[in-house]
Parts: structure tokens; C-alpha cells; sequence
């Protein structure tokens, strides 16, 4: 079989191919390097690899579950071999002295690493427009967004060109472009995996995430990279379950999945709420319970996203001054090196984020904005965990509003965060969650969002396996 058609399988065909010598790691890394070429109009990667062979040169050496697997990683998780600019001005060309523990993961399990994806400046954004080095298009729909931040990351598995990549989420920003491009996008409990070597930007909501082409590739990426890690103090020492042994599940007898009337308001766009009953239909057909329940303070999750965040990312991005690393701007003082350097490294989303921040954590506003969302941030997590513990297995939820949206469309700030309506509370609250195609609306691609109490993502790999196999090609169409 050829490497090139072999691309086009999940990702634990390809290594069972690399490992019973039908194909080899290098072949695949030169099919992949020639996709992402072939895709270029897409400017899903800030920088890849030059060819085949200095891919595998930086690839790891092991014959495990990812052997001979092209993956993408998000330009905010460090790598030893490509640069890591945050797809910012501010650190282009900066390679990191060490691999993220999520990357050494990866190469460990003999996966090849072969470009670096573009993403929303430092992973601010809902839409990969904003990126010091363009924004990615959509490849279903070219004229139109991948979802952000992790967009480069989302285009390159949906044309193709991996099966599997590395996101970050700390809003949304893994199961959003998932939903926009048709593909599968999960992020993890809050802990499972190690966000040592992923750049902060709100280090007690980021997370590093996995895209797949399937709901299999998504569990076999995300089983590589979760563990405890000792260099990382935030890291869960939990055991990590075999979720891929949910695969071959056909029924859901005894799964009750709970439906959040606050993420069906009147306001949902009607064809994105039929697309969600089919799903809620099939689930019940494959023998599942499907309950209304309510999260009563999902309506403040994004002005308490947008506080809390803002907040992190004002402190977490001082580091980038021009001091010790990245752009350092000319000038005749220190302060005039500072302003200088940030003023000409950060774009206008950034800086626009780092102000708010800085003014929600200053003298006078720190009670009344940080203090408060806070505290509204606990009673978020605890709507979930008093639905869970109501004997609710998953919650189902469209992942987003609306389909993807041409570039341009939301010039609005406040609107373009209103994509992340329904995504924000799995991070405040640190639950997994996932996204998988339902289906289109319009033709564009929509998708179901499953959420999961803390270390359960097995209950939530399970339904997603049955609801995948329950679809099968439809939910592509």
C-alpha cells in the first residue's frame, strides 16, 4: 500500500502498516510534507519541516502506538526541532531548548512531528485570523474560518494532511475549529495531561488538547500524552484508562445523558437545534436515557471567562519583554526597550487582552471584577458536579451557535467571544469535553459536544464511539 493512500487511514492502521513493514515512517512523513504542500493556500502551518528526512531526524525512535504516524503540533507547545513563535511577531524564530512533555509523548511513541501549526496570536482568538502570519482557511470552506485558536491544527487533520494534531484549549479553542471543520476535537480533565512546555496563557483554564479524523484517533492521541508529570505541579496523578477499549461498544443501555436547557436557547439557530435532536434521537435508538437538566449559571461563564482570562494572560505574557528571549526593540533606555519591544510584538487582540487584565487585577477593581468572577467560576463547577452526581453519565450540547463564519464577519470583539458561548464552562469548570460531527447545516459542517464529570472521559469516549458508528458517513455529508 502506499504511503500516500495509507495517510488517508486512522491513525492505528498506520502504525500496525509501519510495524508490520508494509510501509515506513519516512514514506509517510514525505506523503504528509507533500499534502501540506499541496494544501499551502490553507496556511495552516507557520513552519514545517523541509523534507522527509529532517522530519524523521527529529521524530522518535519507538515502535509504539504512534509509530510512523504524521502528526501536527500547535506553534504554543515547545518543540526541540521547529521553532515555536506562538504565532506571534514577538517570538518568531524561537526554538525552545526543551520538548513539551505532550511532544516527548508523541516521540516516544514513534510518532513523526512535521510542522508547526498556525494559531491565533499567544491563542487569543476564536477564528486563526488573528496570527502574525495570516490567517488558516477552512478546507471545507475556504472562504470562511477553521475556529480558533487551534485552527492550523484543525485544517491540517481535516485536508488530510495528519491524522492526528496537537491543540490548546482555554475557551474552547480545540472543540471549536473541530465543530467548524468537520473533525474530532477533545480536550481532557484539567490535570490529565502535563502543560509542561505548552506557552501560558491562562494557566488554570489552558489545556492541551488532540484532534483526530475519527473518534479512534482522537482516544489514541490523547491515551499517548496523559499521565502524570512531575514537572508540571498541576499534573494529576490519576490513572489513564485504555479509552479505545470503548470502540467496539454498539449499545448505551444504562447511559443517561443529560440535555442543559441553557444550551438550547430560543435564540439557537433552528437548523443547528434539529441537527442536535437527530443526535439526541440516535442516542436514545442505541438504548440510552436522555434527561433535561440545568446548569443555572451557564450565562456568566463568558463575562467570568473574560475576566478571569484576560487576567492570567496579563501576568503569564510579562515574561516577553525583550529582555531574555525574542524580538528586543532598539532603544535608548530600558523602559523605552520594553514599550518598544511590546508595542511592535504584540498585535492589537493581545494587547487588547493584556489591558483588560491588567485593569480587572488593578487597586480599586481586583473585588469587585476578579474576586467576584472567582467565586461565580465555583458555582459553575458546581452545577456540574451536582448533575453528575444526579447519576448523569454525559451532558450533549451543540458545540457551537452557528457554522463556521466568513473571514471578516465578526469585526465585533464581544461577538467573535460569543463563539465560545457554549464551550467556555467545561475549561472554568476543568471537565472534559469533546466534539464530533452531527452533521451540516447550510452544507458546512456542525458539531455535538459531549461533556463529562472530572476523570471520566471514559463514559464520554463511549458515546462518542457508538454515536460515530451510528452516523457513519452521514455526519461527513
Amino acid at each position: 500500500m502506499s504511503a500516500d493512500v495509507l495517510l488517508d487511514r486512522d491513525a492505528a492502521e498506520i502504525a500496525r502498516a509501519v510495524n508490520d513493514g508494509e510501509s515506513t515512517p519516512h514514506a509517510l512523513a514525505a506523503a504528509a510534507l507533500a499534502r501540506a504542500h499541496t494544501h499551502e493556500v490553507l496556511n495552516a502551518f507557520v513552519t514545517r519541516h523541509a523534507s522527509a528526512d529532517d522530519a524523521i531526524a527529529g521524530s522518535g525512535t519507538g515502535t509504539g502506538a504512534l509509530h510512523g504516524v504524521p502528526v501536527a503540533v500547535k506553534d504554543n507547545i515547545a518543540t526541540t526541532s521547529l521553532s515555536t513563535s506562538c504565532g506571534s511577531r514577538i517570538l518568531k524564530g524561537y526554538v525552545s531548548p526543551f520538548d513539551a512533555t505532550a511532544v516527548a509523548k508523541l516521540r516516544a511513541a514513534g510518532a513523526t512531528i512535521i510542522g508547526k501549526a498556525n494559531m491565533d496570536e499567544f491563542a487569543m482568538g476564536s477564528s486563526t485570523e488573528h496570527s502574525a502570519y495570516g490567517p488558516v482557511r477552512n478546507p471545507v470552506a475556504p472562504g470562511r474560518v477553521p475556529g480558533g485558536s487551534s485552527g492550523g491544527s484543525a485544517a491540517a487533520v481535516a485536508a488530510g494532511i495528519v491524522p492526528i494534531a496537537l491543540g490548546s484549549e482555554t475557551g474552547g479553542s480545540v472543540r471549536q475549529p473541530a465543530a467548524f471543520c468537520g473533525i474530532v476535537g477533545v480536550k481532557p480533565t484539567y490535570g490529565r495531561v502535563s502543560r509542561y512546555g505548552l506557552v501560558a496563557f491562562a494557566s488554570s483554564l489552558d489545556h492541551i488538547g488532540v484532534f483526530g479524523r475519527t473518534v479512534d484517533d482522537a482516544a489514541l492521541g490523547l491515551g499517548v500524552i496523559s499521565g502524570v508529570d512531575p514537572r508540571d505541579a498541576t499534573s494529576a496523578d490519576v490513572a489513564v484508562d485504555d479509552w479505545r477499549a470503548h470502540a467496539g461498544a454498539e449499545r448505551l443501555d444504562g447511559i443517561v445523558v443529560g440535555v442543559p436547557r441553557e444550551y438550547f436557547p430560543d435564540s439557537l439557530e433552528p437548523a443547528m437545534r434539529a441537527r442536535c435532536d437527530e443526535a439526541l434521537d440516535r442516542l436514545r435508538a442505541l438504548g440510552a436515557t436522555v434527561r433535561e437538566v440545568s446548569l443555572p449559571h451557564t450565562d456568566l461563564a463568558i463575562p467570568v471567562y473574560y475576566i478571569l482570562a484576560p487576567a492570567e494572560a496579563s501576568s503569564n505574557l510579562a515574561r516577553f519583554d525583550g529582555v531574555r528571549y525574542g524580538l528586543r526593540a532598539d532603544a535608548d533606555d530600558l523602559r523605552g526597550m520594553y514599550e518598544g519591544t511590546r508595542s511592535r510584538g504584540f498585535g492589537p487582540e493581545v494587547t487588547r487582552r493584556i489591558l483588560l487584565g491588567t485593569y480587572v487585577l488593578s487597586k480599586g477593581h481586583y473585588d469587585a471584577y476578579y474576586r467576584t468572577a472567582q467565586a461565580v467560576r465555583r458555582r459553575i463547577t458546581g452545577d456540574f458536579t451536582r448533575v453528575f452526581a444526579d447519576g448523569v453519565h454525559v451532558l450533549f450540547t451543540p458545540t457551537t451557535p452557528t457554522p463556521a463564519f466568513e473571514f471578516g464577519a465578526k469585526s465585533d470583539p464581544l461577538e467573535m467571544y460569543l463563539s465560545d458561548i457554549f464551550t467556555a464552562t467545561a475549561n472554568l469548570a476543568g471537565v472534559p469535553a469533546m466534539s464530533l460531527p452531527i452533521g451540516t447545516v447550510g452544507g458546512l459542517p456542525v458539531g455535538g459536544q459531549l461533556l463529562a464529570a472530572h476523570f471520566r472521559e471514559g463514559d464520554m469516549f463511549r458515546v462518542a464511539y457508538a454515536l460515530e458508528r451510528a452516523y457513519g458517513a452521514e455526519a461527513h455529508a
